[in-house]
């Protein structure tokens, strides 16, 4: 019998998910459908495959996504986080499994009772940060705790970046998912975590300053900053009586500082409107966030507003982006501060067609066992293999088509509102993964606690 997979929204994170699907449709007796509102952006050798069918699908359109969710028997939404809910609520009244890497939001986490009720497996958060983080960190609380150990100490770090050979810009960075993303991180209140029991609050105009050091062993130095609820964490992993619990995003040492200039300015904000954006250059969109001066130029006004000397490497960033051209514009009306950013950063911060990615993450354990502190640090890297074929797709989109089949096989059958952090879903999928070159290099350390000196500003 055919087992009728729905994937819903296809963006720039399904490349692995799709081909993985349709790879396994022979022998896992699958079909494979494809709903976007763009089915013309996808690879022949997806759309003419005889197991996958694409369909021309908005999901805010009711009669269409409802015929779409009531075919399958599980659905996988890619869409953004905003949609997840109304795919959520059909897949309740049809009675399909559901299958998301996004965070589950407060009106999916109201299903819960009549998911459980239905036997349907509703698993969110299992693409990478949310997902393989998840999975890899439970993997290694769960192996301490069954040693006898008491956790002390959880840190989490992960970071979509270029790859080294990629490298090619003063910021180190470029996009790797949706850059909207990106742009508005970090916003939404304050970051909360604990250190050393003592709970620590970081509010949005001060988090690029505060950053914690890491050094991944073949890839240098990283810098990372706080994400914005960590506290969350405590009740799911079970690390309530945890010391230190901190999650945060990963870059390259001194881009937070140089992107502390966009929030100080006020340019990555996206509550209201500018006037008259369209035709904008980038230019003028930048004085417009500076205090008006008959005689300065905005290169002056800004350096002096934001105390930026002209042989500071910060300066040098800033023109590496174009940001005084009087001839670039911006193209659409009534954009938001963010938007406009968006569309100069994606100026300059594009994957080249044959230009790699690279996600990196970085776990830290402090534990107690048998009377003695310990220390486990592991990370993982992966490299993508070109613009399409991206390390962000590949550790997002391979956890959930394996999660999907193990779910359609019978693998994972808890049902209820979850998020992968048990060893019915993480066993196999971590393992899976491995053989797919996705895997943690661990190293025992001397445990350290939390290192204050770690933190600049």
């Amino acid at each position: 019998m055919v087992r009728k997979i729905l994937v819903l929204g296809a963006g720039k994170s399904t490349s692995f998910l799709l081909n993985y699907l349709v790879q396994k449709s022979a022998s896992e007796a699958l079909h494979l459908t494809i709903g976007d509102i763009n089915p013309k952006a996808f690879p022949a050798a997806i759309t003419s495959h005889e197991n996958c069918s694409v369909i021309p699908l908005n999901v805010l359109e009711e009669k269409s996504r409802k015929t779409a969710i009531s075919a399958a028997d599980i659905v996988v939404s890619m869409l953004p986080p905003k949609l997840h809910t109304l795919v959520a609520r059909d897949c309740v009244h049809y009675q399909k499994h559901l299958v998301t890497a996004s965070y589950i939001n407060n009106e999916i986490r109201e299903l819960d009772p009549d998911t459980k009720k239905s036997g349907l497996v509703f698993l969110n958060e299992i693409g990478l940060d949310p997902g393989i983080d998840h999975m890899s960190a439970m993997e290694v609380i769960d192996r301490i705790r069954d040693k006898g150990g008491k956790m002390l100490l959880f840190e989490s770090f992960t970071g979509g970046l270029v790859a080294p050979e990629s490298d090619t810009n003063l910021w180190n960075y470029k996009f790797t998912w949706n850059p909207g993303n990106v742009v508005v991180a970090g916003q939404g209140g304050a970051a909360k975590f604990i250190q050393e029991g003592t709970y620590k609050y970081i509010p949005y105009h001060k988090l690029f300053r505060r950053t914690e050091f890491l050094d991944i062993e073949g890839y240098g130095k990283f810098e990372a900053y706080a994400n914005r609820d960590s506290l969350w964490y405590r009740e799911a992993y079970g690390l309530e009586k945890v010391l230190t619990l901190y999650r945060g995003t990963m870059r390259r040492v001194g881009f937070s500082r140089a992107w502390n200039i966009f929030v100080q300015l006020g340019m990555t904000d996206d509550s209201y409107h500018l006037e008259n954006s369209k035709g904008m250059s980038f230019r003028e969109f930048v004085n417009l966030f500076l205090p008006y001066s008959p005689t300065d130029s905005v290169e002056l006004k800004l350096r002096h507003y934001l105390k930026i000397d002209q042989d500071d490497i910060m300066w040098e960033k800033l023109e590496e982006l174009d940001l005084f051209n009087p001839h670039k514009k911006i193209p659409f009306p009534n954009a938001t501060p963010a938007q406009a950013l968006q569309h100069i950063l994606e100026n300059s911060w594009t994957l080249g067609e044959d230009e790699k990615d690279m996600i990196v993450m970085y776990h830290k354990f402090g534990y107690e066992l048998d009377g003695r502190k310990k220390q486990l640090d592991a990370n993982m890297v992966v490299l993508g293999e070109d613009r399409t074929y991206t390390a962000m797709a590949k550790t997002v989109g391979l956890p959930v088509a394996m999660a999907t089949i193990n779910i359609l096989n019978g693998k994972i059958t808890t049902p209820g509102v979850q998020i992968p952090i048990t060893k019915e879903i993480y066993g196999p999928i971590l393992s899976e993964l491995k053989a797919q070159g996705i895997q943690f290099k661990e190293y025992e350390t001397p445990y350290l606690g939390y290192n204050p000196d770690s933190v600049a500003g």
